[in-house]
């Protein structure tokens, strides 16, 4: 293996080694939502004619753990290697500042995408889940992991201690995936809410994905392809140049 095939390997094995925290861990949470979601409200919310609450919320709630786990997979790595001081082994070797985003955020992707299969798994055991345009599917699934990886990659590089990353997640992370439409359709929400809705662009990512279950979305996916590609275009940018100067790695 080239080295940042080394590299991608070792972060794909670093999450995989512990895979009952990293994968099995976000699936029964997403699961858990479900089950008690899908309860509570099937009889009281109804989003699409054709399509039962619980199927609704499918695409989201597994949307919603890979982007989440994406996330948390590039900035824990750095993190703990900056907190442990074996970061430093990283950087004597000759590897470029692109073998370190290949890397840091393929190994994301790929850990987003198991999480979400965990839960495309398990749903169908509780629901039925269609596939109207798999392509869909898998862009907004791949693109919206590789945006995640890339801003994890960006928080980890900043935060110097576990607080601060943190607070990172549960302040910007959190709250965008939750208000992006996970549970509900944003037409459902007041005029002034839904226009803070679509300044969101975690609400992109999702809608575009359910629009490939379903062919149903609440905007146009080709708004929402453009508005995530953007957003990953400009996330991966600052990233890129982050990593070249070496912020917060080199002393």
């Amino acid at each position: 293996m080239s080295g940042w095939q080394t590299l991608l390997y070792k972060e794909v094995l670093r999450f995989w080694k512990v895979a009952f925290q990293t994968v099995a861990g976000p699936v029964l949470t997403a699961m858990l939502y479900l089950l008690i979601f899908g309860h509570a409200l099937e009889a009281h919310v109804k989003v699409y004619d054709r399509i039962s609450y619980s199927a609704f919320l499918v695409p989201g709630l597994a949307m919603m753990s890979l982007l989440q786990n994406a996330f948390a997979n590039s900035s824990s790595s750095l993190i703990m290697s900056k907190v442990m001081g074996n970061l430093v082994f990283l950087m004597l070797t000759p590897l470029s500042y692109l073998n370190w985003f290949v890397a840091y955020v393929g190994a994301s992707v790929i850990r987003g995408l198991v999480v979400g299969l965990g839960v495309f798994a398990v749903s169908a055991l509780f629901t039925e889940v269609s596939f109207t345009a798999p392509l869909w599917i898998l862009t907004f699934a791949v693109l919206g992991a590789a945006l995640m990886g890339t801003l994890g990659l960006i928080a980890g590089l900043w935060a110097e201690k576990f607080d601060q990353l943190a607070a990172f997640q549960n302040f910007v992370v959190m709250p965008m995936t939750f208000l992006s439409g996970v549970f509900y359709s944003i037409y459902s929400l007041p005029p002034f809410w839904q226009k803070i809705s679509h300044l969101n662009p975690f609400f992109y990512m999702i809608d575009g994905f359910r629009y490939g279950f379903f062919g149903a979305s609440d905007v146009s996916p080709w708004l929402s392809l453009s508005v995530v590609a953007v957003a990953f275009v400009i996330v991966a940018a600052v990233a890129v140049t982050l990593l070249r100067v070496g912020y917060k790695i080199r002393v």
